[in-house]
C-alpha cells in the first residue's frame, strides 16, 4: 500500500509539471494599434495544420469607426473581406503556413483609426514537448481508487478553458469600454462647442435686443431755441 501511494505521489507530480509547462504556453494574444490615414497594416501567424485560428478585431476611435480586414491563407486565397466594419469575429481551420490578415485605412485620407484585435489559436500543440497524457504510464492499480487522476485532468482542462475564457470576456469589455469612452469624450467636446456658440449668439441677440428697445424710446425731438 506505502509502494503504490509512493508510486501516486511520483506520478502526480511529473504529471503536475508536464501540465504546468502546457498551461504556461499562452495561446491568446491580442494588440492595439494605430492605424494612420490612407494607410494598411499586415501581420503574420505561423499555424500548423488541423488547428484553429479566431481573429476578433473592433475599432476603438477615428471617423466612422470603420476599417477594412482581410484574412488570407499561405497559398495566397482571400479567406475573409470586410468592407467598412467597425468590428469583426472571424474563425478559419487551418494548415500549415503563415496566415495573413490586413487593416486597411486606405480610403480615410484625413482620419486615422486605433484598432483593436485579439488571436486566439486552439489545438497548437509545442514541437519537442512531452505529452501530458504520458503521466498515464506511471500509475498502477488506480483502479483501486476512488479519485482518479482521469477526473482531475478533466476538471483542471474544464478550470482553464473557462479561465480563458474570461480572460477573453474581460479583454472584449475592456475594448468596448475604450470605444464607448472616446465617443463620450468626442460627443462631448461637440456639446460644448455648439454650447458656447448658443451662449454667444444669445448675449449677441440680447444686446441687440436691449439696444432696439432703448431706441424706441429715446426722444430724438430736439428743443427749439
Amino acid at each position: 500500500m506505502v509502494v503504490r501511494e509512493l508510486c501516486l505521489l511520483v506520478a502526480v507530480a511529473h504529471w503536475a509539471g508536464l501540465s504546468a509547462a502546457a498551461f504556461s504556453q499562452s495561446m491568446d494574444s491580442d494588440f492595439t494599434f494605430t492605424l494612420p490615414a490612407g494607410r494598411k497594416e499586415c501581420f503574420f501567424q505561423t499555424m500548423k495544420k488541423d488547428a484553429s485560428l479566431e481573429i476578433e478585431y473592433q475599432v476603438l476611435d477615428g471617423a466612422g469607426l470603420d476599417v477594412d480586414f482581410y484574412l488570407s491563407s499561405p497559398s495566397g486565397n482571400v479567406l475573409v473581406s470586410d468592407r467598412r466594419k467597425s468590428d469583426g469575429v472571424h474563425t478559419v481551420e487551418t494548415e500549415d503556413g503563415d496566415y495573413m490578415f490586413c487593416f486597411d485605412n486606405s480610403f480615410s485620407s484625413i482620419s486615422e483609426k486605433i484598432i483593436f484585435f485579439e488571436l486566439i489559436l486552439d489545438n497548437m500543440e509545442g514541437e519537442g514537448g512531452e505529452d501530458p497524457e504520458d503521466w498515464r504510464e506511471y500509475v498502477h492499480g488506480t483502479d483501486l481508487l476512488d479519485m482518479k487522476l482521469e477526473d482531475i485532468l478533466d476538471a483542471m482542462n474544464s478550470v482553464k478553458a473557462r479561465l480563458g475564457k474570461s480572460v477573453q470576456i474581460q479583454t472584449l469589455l475592456r475594448a468596448f469600454e475604450a470605444r464607448d469612452r472616446n465617443l463620450q469624450e468626442s460627443n462631448s467636446q461637440r456639446v460644448n462647442l455648439w454650447s458656447i456658440t448658443n451662449l454667444l449668439v444669445m448675449v449677441l441677440v440680447s444686446g441687440v435686443q436691449v439696444y432696439l428697445l432703448r431706441s424706441l424710446f429715446e426722444d430724438k425731438r430736439k428743443s427749439r431755441t
